[in-house]
């Protein structure tokens, strides 16, 4: 892989990642449950807590997986945050012939690579303008992405990738928002960044 895309993106075996953060994280371990912090400065976690056979894992101030907005502003705030901060997902590949219980793996975008930073504002652009004022949902989908990576890092192994997405739902207040209740306003893109 060169240099660029290992920059755009890397991807982590949980484990490992517990064991070695890279710099700006910090794990706090106890019995029940282990807390992954981040520099919110420079980090965007959207991940979810998950069970290993350690324990809970948590990431402290993460958004989780699915990002509801209000208004303007909050999505604003959000899409800044995409465009500009190393985006930390948590994601689960398993091997559809292997009967070994599937790993996790967390994933981190680099949201101010430039590659990065022109799809996602692409593909949210798309999205939102066929639902202009109207309340809608994105999927950001990076399944693809992900078995690109497989294919060049994991060669010979065909694999499966669960949970490889986030969603931003903008929930406006309107009190008729018809197109959003039939779901014509929901949204899917895929993050392509091979």
């Amino acid at each position: 892989m060169r240099p660029a895309e290992q920059a755009r993106m890397t991807v982590t075996e949980l484990h490992d990642f517990l064991r070695r953060p890279p710099s700006g994280f910090s794990v706090e371990r106890n019995p029940l449950r282990t807390v992954i912090q981040g520099d919110p400065d420079s980090s965007l976690l959207l991940a979810d807590p998950c069970d290993t056979s350690a324990g809970s894992v948590v990431f402290h101030g993460s958004l989780g997986r699915c990002v509801t907005v209000t208004d303007l502003w909050q999505y604003s705030n959000f899409r800044r945050s995409l465009v500009s901060k190393n985006i930390f997902m948590l994601m689960t590949m398993r091997t559809p012939e292997s009967t070994e219980v599937a790993k996790r793996y967390v994933v981190c975008l680099s949201g101010a690579d430039p590659m990065v930073r022109w799809r996602m504002g692409a593909g949210l652009d798309w999205a939102i303008s066929s639902v202009a004022g109207e309340s809608y949902d994105v999927e950001v989908d990076l399944t693809d992405t992900l078995c690109t990576w497989a294919a060049r890092n994991m060669a010979g192994t065909r694999v499966e990738w669960l949970d490889a997405s986030f969603t931003l739902k903008y929930h406006t207040d309107a009190l008729f928002d018809l197109s959003h209740w039939l779901g014509f306003s929901k949204r899917k893109f895929k993050l392509r960044l091979y």
